[in-house]
């Protein structure tokens, strides 16, 4: 099956779960013509489908509950319950059971990809051992979350870029574009759950963002409260692609929530599943952190051996699997997982030139 008839099958099957904005569609399908990296970002569902033919041997690694989606902007920082300001995974919307290898090699993969478009530095070989090296170190250490107070001050650096100004950010709310037609009332009732009082007037707008669930509904709630601005979105959420693949896999379940209560993490408080629906408080500094910003700030190695203890902290969410996981990784030689990541490079790019070469014929 080629990337062409994969979208296509792919589609209607999400369909069949959600209500497609046809709009955010077309424009994910322009992004995924447009150069490499976005192309990656948005079609996880071609990964999965060619991840057992390209990774064999890996796929047969010990399974564990999985981001699926992990890559190197899939990071991001959010407040806990007790105001830290918090640094990990940012978007589990493709969580499922999947060999621990998986998050590693995709993640190993970004890394090569941004390297090539320019917007990391660092070689492949360094990006894959220090994402290893970190990975391995976390699961060691039983792992630990990335507070950003007295620890870690280039991380806070990063997270508190000119990029998150407040001045910056709201004005970008405020251009976000009315919600129109029909809103369905699971979405309201998801979003006025998280508002901090009942009965609170707000304007609903519709957010494009990301690229993996373009054309899943995005709804948000942008309110005056106290003296300052609040938001609130609440996203669409299907099953992982792995149900498309395997649609005679039982049950087709969302397990976002569940990834969230295993991991060794500080939880968001205003991060839930309400039905269908997960609802976030977005602020400056509760969001996803983009390469951009990431470019501003020295020390590449370093952010993805963090990268790789993240990891870890979400596999450790499986604590049964940490010693069949540590045994597998001592008896791999060589360089594994950069050999991984450039064979799956490799059929990315194929896809993605057969891709563009449509669109454009």
């Amino acid at each position: 099956m080629n990337i062409v008839k994969a979208t296509k099958k792919f589609e209607d099957w999400l369909g069949l779960h959600i209500r497609i904005v046809e709009p955010d569609l077309r424009f994910k399908h322009q992004q995924m013509a447009a150069s490499l990296f976005p192309f990656f970002r948005a079609t996880f569902y071609r990964w999965v489908q060619v991840w057992p033919e390209v990774c064999e041997e890996l796929n047969r690694a010990p399974r564990l509950l999985s981001v699926g989606d992990l890559h190197v902007e899939n990071f991001g920082t959010w407040r806990d319950s007790d105001g830290r300001l918090v640094w990990g995974v940012n978007d589990f919307d493709e969580a499922c059971l999947f060999p621990y290898t998986m998050d590693l090699v995709r993640l190993a993969t970004s890394a090569l990809l941004a390297t090539r478009e320019e917007r990391l530095a660092m070689k492949p070989k360094e990006s894959a051992a220090a994402i290893l090296a970190g990975y391995e170190h976390g699961l060691e250490d039983g792992g630990r979350p990335f507070v950003l107070g007295e620890n870690h001050e280039w991380l806070r650096a990063i997270a508190e870029s000119k990029l998150r100004d407040p001045v910056v950010f709201w004005q970008k709310i405020d251009r976000l574009p009315a919600a129109k037609g029909e809103i369905p009332e699971s979405a309201r009732e998801a979003i006025e759950h998280q508002l901090p009082e009942r009965g609170m007037r707000y304007r609903l707008a519709r957010r494009v963002a990301g690229l993996g669930s373009l054309g899943h509904l995005r709804l948000v709630a942008i309110a005056e409260w106290k003296g300052g601005r609040l938001a609130r979105e609440a996203k669409a959420l299907t099953p992982s692609a792995l149900h498309w693949l395997n649609p005679k896999r039982a049950p087709a379940e969302i397990l976002y929530a569940a990834i969230l209560r295993r991991a060794v993490r500080c939880s968001d408080p205003w991060l839930q599943m309400r039905g269908h629906w997960i609802v976030r408080r977005l602020s400056p500094h509760c969001s996803r952190i983009e390469l951009d910003a990431l470019a501003t700030s020295r020390g590449e190695c370093r952010l993805l051996e963090a990268m790789g203890r993240e990891t870890a902290n979400i596999h450790l969410g499986t604590e049964e699997k940490r010693r069949a996981i540590l045994k597998d990784l001592r008896g791999r030689k060589g360089n594994w997982l950069m050999a991984a990541a450039q064979a799956m490079a490799v059929a990315m790019e194929k896809d993605w030139r057969a891709w563009r070469e449509r669109r454009q014929s």
